[in-house]
């Protein structure tokens, strides 16, 4: 199977075969390949309503090298979301049309919700036992975050999705390089009205374990456990408590470009909107009320692929 998840930010791909029957019920997906390319999709389309046209570029590019992979490795299903950027845009069927011509698969815009739901499938499955239920599952994307409340059997209790991704709320508020305290401070009020809105539809601070997934979460996650290079072993669930992610963002914020540049697990694709998807993670830690976070490495991606697994 291949599950192509296309961001705000980024493009990855994850081509998988299921895990044996005899495995068990919470046995991972076998990973065949795993890749990412940082497109920025939705460049500028918080300001204009729009995809750029050389953003569609950037993605039809990483896109045919998916489809070579894909091609070269005999997937048998393909399914392929996008989500924020291509959901928000006026021209979301120049982006439909691309894809169609060079996947040969139509993409699904899927609607936060059901983004919500698949993030919480793909990060639940194998979570380590002293992870108690009920989850907090937050996914800070590029465009929107989407926070998700369930237990590991009974699954998804409740769901939403708000745009305060990390690409929205750079463009949005950290304008300075590095953003000033009024920058900060006007991100910050921003992600946490947002925050408490999604807090009156799910339950998070019943959670008894806050879950983060996506790339300022994982980025947070190996600096705060002073990783020399990006290893993603030693992030999947790993835990990092408030006062760590605090610092980690502080350090972030006070930084240029250039420096968050020399960060040894940094992607320079992330760089410059690392400060933001690590506000969102602080912001929505101190307004949940948890003392830590537990990273996953499975997330949107992951549920995607598990959707294309034969119904019994």
């Amino acid at each position: 199977m291949a599950a192509i998840d296309c961001g705000t930010n980024s493009i990855r791909l994850l081509v998988a075969d299921l895990p044996d029957p005899s495995a068990g019920p919470v046995a991972p997906l076998v990973d065949v390949c795993r890749r990412m390319e940082i497109v920025r999709l939705g460049q500028g389309v918080d300001q204009t309503g729009r995809l750029a046209p050389e953003a569609i570029e950037r993605t039809r590019v990483a896109l045919a090298d998916y489809a070579a992979d894909i091609a070269k490795l005999g997937v048998e299903r393909v399914r392929m979301c996008a989500t924020s950027a291509s959901r928000d845009a006026r021209n979301a069927a120049d982006f439909r049309a691309m894809v169609e011509r060079t996947l040969g698969v139509a993409p699904e815009v899927v609607s936060g919700d059901e983004e919500a739901r698949l993030s919480f499938t793909g990060a639940v499955r194998g979570l380590p036992a002293d992870a108690r239920s009920p989850y907090l599952v937050v996914d800070i994307g590029g465009g929107s975050t989407e926070f998700v409340v369930g237990d590991r059997d009974a699954g998804v209790r409740a769901a939403v999705s708000m745009d305060i991704g990390c690409v929205r709320m750079t463009e949005r508020h950290l304008r300075g390089d590095p953003p000033g305290p009024d920058e900060i401070a006007a991100a910050r009020a921003d992600i946490a009205v947002a925050v408490d809105r999604a807090l009156e539809v799910v339950p998070g601070r019943e959670a008894a374990t806050l879950v983060g997934l996506a790339g300022s979460v994982t980025t947070v996650v190996a600096i705060a456990e002073r990783l020399t290079g990006y290893d993603p072993s030693r992030i999947h669930h790993a835990r990092v408590s408030y006062d760590r992610v605090a610092e980690v963002t502080t350090e972030l914020l006070a930084k240029s470009r250039e420096q968050r540049l020399a960060i040894p697990v940094m992607h320079p694709g992330r760089a410059d909107v690392i400060g933001a998807g690590a506000l969102v993670l602080q912001v929505s830690m101190e307004r949940v009320g948890a003392d830590s976070v537990v990273a996953s490495e499975h997330d949107i991606l992951d549920g995607i692929a598990w959707s294309l697994a034969p119904r019994a």
